[in-house]
């Protein structure tokens, strides 16, 4: 039962990246041609700047009269809500949860699949371009499939998180684990990082992003890859007192 549940495990962290070559290297500056990000398809993260983000923010909230502030779902597939409606991604779900309890917040969905801790990396100078009041900090999945070092992990970690304390952005960091099938000293390696990281940097963290949906047939599309809408739900579920904390950390 354990070898099937850590098989199983395998299986959705290869899933987040896009690959069908597991062991192939892939360049974590590169998204798979035509991977989805939210409602919109793009070939590579080059492309996806602030003209393009025009176009797939359709989650965004306008609320007439109401100064909303803003809050940056920054990410991979697990963010972009890779085989699901836009609506019914993570940012969008997290978003009405806010607002129908009366926190006038926006949630930009800025989840590309495929990538890597170094491709979010190359991304925070233009999430910045969006006035953040927090960012929500998922990465690092797809860094695990391919083997990355974990001291790379960890030091690309630091920097977005630098980057945006410096810019008085509120982050909060959610965790990723691998599984044993990986190796259990690359997996050790692996799943302290986002502690560490989140200790060194004074961050909130989200231990488990994936915590009660991975594995969960009930909770993932008909590929048992992917969360569905409700897994989604769930993720938001387990989300959301982590974000109402840090928005209280903005006001106060």
């Amino acid at each position: 039962m354990v070898r099937n549940l850590c098989i199983t495990l395998l299986i959705l962290v290869v899933s987040l990246g896009g690959c069908s070559d597991e062991s192939q290297q892939a360049d974590p500056q590169q998204t798979e041609n035509g991977e989805r990000l939210g409602a919109y398809n793009l070939k590579t993260e080059s492309t996806f700047n602030a003209h393009d983000f025009s176009r797939i923010s359709t989650n965004i909230s306008r609320i007439s009269g109401v100064d909303m502030k803003t809050i940056v779902a920054l990410g991979d597939s697990l963010t972009a809500g890779f085989g699901v409606d836009l609506s019914e991604s993570y940012p969008a779900l997290l978003e009405k949860a806010l607002q129908d309890n009366g926190y006038q917040y926006k949630v930009i969905n800025a989840g590309v699949s495929g990538e890597t801790s170094s491709g979010t990396l190359g991304r925070v100078e233009w999430i910045l371009t969006q006035n953040p009041d927090v960012v929500i900090v998922e990465t690092g999945a797809n860094d695990g499939l391919r083997g990355v070092a974990t001291t790379l992990l960890e030091k690309n970690l630091c920097e977005i998180v630098a980057l945006l304390q410096e810019a008085n952005v509120e982050v909060l960091l959610t965790g990723m684990r691998m599984v044993w099938n990986l190796g259990p000293v690359y997996v050790a390696q692996f799943n302290a990082v986002y502690p560490r990281v989140a200790e060194e940097m004074a961050v909130e963290l989200m231990p488990f992003f994936l915590e009660g949906v991975a594995t969960n047939s009930t909770l993932n599309m008909a590929d048992g890859l992917h969360p569905n809408s409700d897994g989604y739900r769930v993720i938001v579920e387990n989300i959301y007192p982590y974000v109402v904390k840090a928005i209280d950390s903005v006001n106060r």
